[in-house]
């Protein structure tokens, strides 16, 4: 267990300010943001392991808001696919070495920023999705699992699925609660997951809810090329930085 100083605990509380804002502008991004901004400044596995909880909750209140939409088979298929990925990779989160846990997630986060920057046209029929569906929803699981980011596989393969929007955000939490609830007692069963990281993994769930509401103010006062901008230079500085200077 890593001891936080009292400028640690700030640190935490910024990156994951910062992750409930995008998360309130966008609909989707804590551990996008939050991860990669905790991982500039600390182990990366504590950065995965607070975030599980907030995850969790965060998502079952999405999950709740559009209970009503919902995409059928292709959902529970990449969940529990997903739940089998994360599996794998915690086993990885808590075996490789630092340094490439640091890796995976800064190559991650380049891969969200080239898919925004790209907006790829690519679509796949229904039939195409629930064929590949399994082996997506496992690799984004694995992908989750080791560096807490999923998006370049999970959220690039439901827009080229073609999903409506509120099924895609219903989809998208079910997939991250299930691999959260399975990450949460793997994590524990592997010696990672002590009382302490416990309490820190509920308590950063606060500053997510409490900032959630910043993000979607300034979503509204702010052009959205001018936040899209902005949120990908942030990001795109925290690749460089974990890429070059660990």
């Amino acid at each position: 267990m890593i001891e936080l100083t009292a400028l640690g605990y700030s640190a935490v509380f910024i990156a994951l300010a910062l992750g409930g804002m995008l998360k309130g502008a966008t609909g989707m991004g804590v551990p996008i943001m939050a991860i990669p901004v905790m991982a500039a400044f600390f182990d990366v596995r504590l950065a995965v392991a607070l975030m599980v909880l907030p995850s969790l909750g965060t998502n079952f209140w999405q999950l709740w808001q559009y209970r009503h939409h919902r995409s059928g088979g292709l959902g529970w298929r990449m969940a529990i696919s997903g739940a089998a990925g994360v599996v794998l990779g915690s086993v990885l989160l808590v075996t490789m070495p630092v340094r490439a846990l640091t890796l995976i997630v800064a190559f991650a986060v380049l891969g969200y920023i080239a898919l925004r920057l790209l907006r790829a046209e690519f679509a796949l029929s229904p039939v195409q999705a629930r064929r590949i569906v399994l082996p997506m929803g496992l690799a984004a699981g694995v992908l989750q699992g080791a560096g807490g980011i999923s998006s370049p596989v999970s959220v690039s393969f439901l827009n080229a699925a073609q999903l409506p929007r509120p099924v895609f955000i219903a989809t998208l939490s079910l997939f991250f609660i299930a691999i959260s609830a399975v990450q949460l007692p793997t994590l524990a069963a592997l010696g990672f997951y002590t009382p302490q990281m416990l309490l820190l993994s509920a308590l950063a769930v606060i500053p997510v809810l409490a900032f959630m509401p910043v993000g979607a103010y300034l979503a509204r006062a702010i052009s959205p090329k001018a936040f899209d901008r902005l949120i990908l230079g942030v990001l795109t500085g925290l690749a460089i930085k974990l890429i070059f200077w660990p």
